[in-house]
């Protein structure tokens, strides 16, 4: 029995090697995998209940896990949507041809911790290996609404359009301008200072506000009172808005606005300094200044000068690049200038990570031992950032595996070299009845 049982313990010893063999050689063969997590093999011995006087090997056992918690080293690339993830967290993922099925929202929900993702043909970001990147859509403002943070309801794969446009209208614009104080006296000639905006309207079409300024010249003194009236082309050069503007004479204040009267559009508000002008589509707040304070309008002088027209807006924009910044967001920009957020990536955390269960290109899926996943934005929480032009490497160290590799070889011998023995001692109890 004694005899038997180091047989059967040295060719348990030979199988376990076997194993570890294999764990060392998908790790080296992994070795320049991108994201690769290593397997490691563990020995555990099984023990027999041995009378006194004699022993039973009862031989070994082994189990495999993959380490998904390691990280390796993170290498820069040149590619905008090739991602990392900086410490904790896993990005959502699935398998592209799930997508392609056809049964929008029915497909399988994957993690990785890294991807080299480029638009498709159909402009769906995937990787090479198959593995479509998931994301929150943003609404047509930029903002991101809320969705579950505990399942995959309401997560997409990302998908750019190359021939996108968008339009940027104009809601807002600040006049910074002095009308000449000469002007509002007495005998001036009461001429017309006129001023020209360029605004976009929400199909991205250019048209214009035409500014007048209109002096009131009274018959002695002076007035320090203008009439500005603007017309939009949008709306058929049709009066949108009509305000009396007076302005300060006293000393320390000279020149400041003093007060604003509408007649047509909206009133002023004194705490932002603005009037909203009705514009064909929609409605333009009109910044004017605050009252009493510099900037703004001013009455100074004989001069009429326009300092500045801060306004938003732009011309109809085509997608040119994408962006992913820290916290997830896919920031797209436009050949305009401009940008909007159009997804967000956020970031899985489970409570234990090396319980996923592994599946292809380096993916990982859910399991009741890895616990329940939640959703986080990246940066917030356990999770780290996510790294945008950058990918992980493998988490094989490649020394490390070898040295394993010529202990496992050198056990892998030493069992080998039991079985020997056990045969040769059972040769020799053979031999006994000769």
């Amino acid at each position: 029995m004694t005899i038997s049982s180091s047989l059967n313990a040295s060719v348990a010893g030979l199988a376990s090697n076997a194993s570890r063999l294999a764990t060392i050689s998908d790790n080296i063969a992994n070795s320049s995998t991108f994201g690769y997590k290593r397997a490691e093999t563990d020995f555990h011995s099984l023990v027999i209940n041995n009378s006194t006087g004699s022993y039973s090997a009862g031989g070994v056992r082994t189990t495999n896990q993959r380490l998904i918690d390691e990280r390796g080293a993170i290498v820069s690339t040149t590619n905008a949507t090739d991602l990392a993830v900086i410490d904790k967290g896993m990005l959502p993922v699935t398998e592209y041809s799930s997508v392609t099925a056809g049964d929008a929202g029915d497909f399988p929900l994957l993690f990785a911790t890294t991807g080299s993702f480029r638009p498709n043909a159909d402009g769906f970001l995937v990787t090479e290996s198959g593995l479509s990147l998931l994301g929150w859509p943003a609404n047509a403002d930029g903002t991101i609404p809320s969705f579950p943070r505990d399942s995959a309801v309401g997560l997409e794969p990302i998908q750019l359009n190359n021939g996108q446009f968008i339009a940027n209208p104009t809601t807002s614009v600040e006049l910074s301008l002095n009308l000449p104080a000469t002007s509002t006296v007495a005998g001036a000639s009461g001429q017309t200072e006129a001023l020209a905006i360029e605004y976009y309207d929400n199909l991205g079409i250019s048209e214009t506000l035409s500014v007048s300024f209109v002096p009131n010249v009274p018959a002695t003194g002076s007035s320090n009172t203008w009439t500005m009236l603007i017309e939009d082309s949008a709306s058929g050069g049709a009066v949108v808005g009509e305000y009396e503007l007076e302005f300060d004479d006293t000393f320390g204040a000279g020149g400041r606005l003093l007060s604003v009267t509408n007649t047509i559009g909206g009133a002023y508000d004194a705490a932002d300094g603005t009037v909203a002008i009705g514009v064909d589509g929609g409605t333009i707040d009109f910044g004017l200044g605050l009252i009493g304070e510099a900037g703004g309008l001013s009455q100074l002088s004989d001069t009429f000068a326009p300092v500045s027209v801060d306004k938003d807006g732009s011309a109809v924009g085509n997608l040119t690049s994408v962006e992913v910044d820290a916290n997830g967001f896919v920031v797209a920009l436009f050949d305009s200038g401009i940008s909007r957020t159009i997804y967000q990536i956020p970031l899985a955390n489970m409570a234990n990570e090396n319980g996923l269960s592994t599946s292809d290109n380096q993916s990982y899926s859910s399991t009741l031992e890895s616990g329940e996943f939640y959703l986080w934005d990246a940066g917030d929480g356990p999770t780290g950032d996510i790294i945008s032009f950058a990918r992980e490497e493998s988490a094989t160290d490649v020394a490390g595996e070898l040295t394993q590799l010529i202990q496992t070889q050198r056990a892998y011998s030493s069992n080998a070299k039991v079985i020997q023995t056990v045969d040769e001692m059972l040769q020799e109890t053979t031999n006994i009845i000769r």
